[in-house]
């Protein structure tokens, strides 16, 4: 299906839209810069993309597999996605009320006079995402070593894998360079390559497996890999697993200023995705549960990525080569659409002072792509990537704390819509009524328990190879945002720049009125 507006709807209404959607943007204070060339499926499929239902859960699987076994991934995935929901709707709402490029980083800045809370948002919700596409390429990577060690039976190594991931991080920045109407319909397609690839996986998995679980292994086995005796705290480790699956949501409000009716679709997307995800990873995950052989084979393999073993070990070699190619196809696009985050980030960055070099980074090519912002991803994950070279330690604490830091990102709005919800001063189509401060109460506090399950040793005895390093990447993030604000953002970030004047009657925030006395103290111009 088409992303673009006019292939599903009469052009008049098309063009209505865009001018509905254009005015809330000058509302704001914002001159529409991107062509609104994206209608509901582009944008969902953004948002469902960047969560990459069937990648995370294959990528993620081990990680509860080990930790607490089915009875924990599949309670502990029920139980996420209700949050995760949550989450999505105290998101939503914001989301309705300032359809901007930038999101998380925007809202907080728009809701909160500290200048300092937006603009480390901003660049903290700027880098999980690189890092998440980072981790993404590298999940891709990983995905095609696992190819080659089933169809040949020789083992990569980590040289080898990093150099397929510099490759797979090159043809992210490719795809995002030929910009929004390439990413769209890359995401449209996404939709149906997961839809279409869960059916073919479930069915291969569930008629091929020589045999099949009982219920009471899918539903009540305990297992436990990690050292921990106590079980209820294993269990809650395999939840993380989850959480990272359905990270993501939020990644529609990045082209809100590309879609049509953004203040409408965007949200809309943004809670679609994750009840999307929410049904089509529990069928996946039940065919999983229902088909895994053995638990100790999977985890003892010597692939690079464990759920091959789990298919080899269901399905026979052949199959396992086409199942792991699906989803590692449905995992590069998930990788895309992180680094076209990013670049829109960057863009939202610069175009608030939050950024050097300001010109470079709002430049568009002529595919409407923001191409610093995409290739400077580009390069951050070909450096970290050679950091799996030298210790996969190392590198999977930086890419944990991608995770975390998403997390973070989401707390910072949470925090001003529970503590001060006047701060929202305006209420979109998209609005929670009454409900609205219970469902962010709840978000806040399952946000607080994630991150701090995040950070906890997932092995026993914790030993200098068993710690979790997480706290120290995310102590290095906060320290990186630190240091942008001591050496620029101090001087140069005021808050939201606008590019075109509000509305008469519209309030007029702090940040513009620095601006305004920063623009009153320069020379005026020679007239000719």
């Amino acid at each position: 299906m088409s992303s673009h507006p006019t292939a599903d709807v009469p052009r008049a209404l098309v063009v209505d839209s865009v001018a509905e959607s254009d005015q809330r943007l000058l509302e704001l204070g914002y001159k529409p810069e991107f062509r609104r060339e994206m209608s509901l499926f582009g944008v969902l499929g953004i948002s469902f993309c960047s969560i990459g239902i069937l990648t995370g859960m294959s990528s993620a699987f081990q990680t509860g597999l080990f930790s607490g076994g089915p009875v924990g991934l599949f309670w502990g995935w029920n139980i996420v996605s209700i949050f995760m929901l949550l989450i999505a709707l105290s998101l939503a709402e914001i989301c309705s009320a300032y359809p901007t490029m930038g999101g998380l980083y925007f809202w907080v800045s728009e809701m909160s006079e500290i200048k300092f809370l937006g603009f480390g948002t901003g660049w903290l919700y700027t880098i999980a995402m690189v890092f998440t596409g980072t981790s993404g390429n590298l999940s891709v990577a990983l995905y095609l070593a696992s190819l080659a060690e089933v169809g040949t039976g020789r083992i990569l190594t980590r040289v080898q894998i990093a150099a397929i991931a510099w490759g797979v991080n090159i043809a992210s920045g490719i795809m995002n360079t030929v910009g929004t109407k390439g990413i769209g319909r890359m995401s449209s397609f996404n939709v149906w390559w997961t839809l279409g690839g869960t059916c073919v996986l479930v069915i291969t998995l569930l008629v091929k497996a020589p045999g099949r679980n009982t219920a009471a292994f899918v539903f009540t086995d305990l297992e436990n890999f990690t050292g921990w005796q106590n079980k209820g705290f294993v269990v809650l480790l395999g939840f993380l697993q989850a959480v990272y699956t359905l990270e993501g949501c939020e990644t529609a409000a990045q082209v809100a200023e590309e879609a049509v009716r953004a203040e409408w679709l965007a949200p809309i997307a943004v809670v679609g995705s994750i009840v999307g995800s929410w049904l089509v990873g529990l069928v996946y995950m039940l065919a999983l549960l229902f088909s895994i052989q053995s638990v100790a084979s999977v985890q003892g393999t010597a692939y690079a990525i464990p759920i091959a073993q789990l298919y080899r070990d269901a399905v026979g070699e052949r199959l396992t080569l086409m199942c792991i190619t699906v989803i590692m196809l449905a995992q590069f696009m998930a990788a895309v659409t992180a680094f076209t985050a990013s670049s829109r980030l960057f863009y939202a960055l610069a175009r608030d002072d939050a950024v050097p070099f300001k010109g470079r980074f709002m430049a568009l090519n002529r595919f409407q792509a923001p191409y610093w912002g995409v290739w400077l991803s580009v390069l951050i994950g070909c450096v970290i990537s050679c950091a799996y070279i030298g210790s996969a330690i190392a590198f999977n604490a930086i890419l944990s704390s991608a995770a975390i830091s998403v997390m973070l990102g989401y707390l910072q709005p949470i925090i001003i819509r529970v503590f001060w919800p006047a701060a929202l001063k305006t209420r979109g189509p998209f609005h929670l009524g009454r409900y609205s401060w219970a469902i962010n109460f709840a978000s806040f506090l399952f946000t607080i328990f994630v991150c701090i399950l995040f950070v906890l040793p997932t092995a026993h005895p914790v030993t200098a190879l068993s710690m979790n390093y997480a706290v120290v990447a995310v102590a290095g993030v906060m320290l990186l945002v630190l240091l942008m604000w001591v050496f620029w953002g101090r001087t140069h970030f005021v808050g939201p720049v606008l590019t075109s004047a509000r509305p008469a009657g519209e309030k007029v925030g702090k940040g513009e009125k620095e601006r305004e006395k920063e623009n009153e103290k320069e020379p005026e111009a020679v007239q000719e």
